[in-house]
């Protein structure tokens, strides 16, 4: 699982309980599957949801042009 943008991968850590005792985890990135127009043609990219959010502003931001 890795986003094909920012290349956010899960990162390591424990789970630490009350006790102290320590067992390892994982934080997995949220990442999607979505479709986006690259250079005109479309393209299936794994995303995570802050790439996905960005992707999203710059679209609504940028000029279309009137014909």
């Amino acid at each position: 699982m890795k986003c094909d943008l920012c290349d956010k991968t899960p990162q390591f850590g424990n789970n630490v309980s009350h006790s102290k005792r320590h067992t390892k985890r994982r934080w997995m990135p949220n990442i999607h599957r979505v479709t986006l127009i690259v250079d005109g043609k479309k393209k299936r990219l794994s995303l995570c949801t802050r790439c996905l959010r960005t992707q999203h502003k710059l679209a609504r931001t940028l000029p279309t042009t009137i014909n």
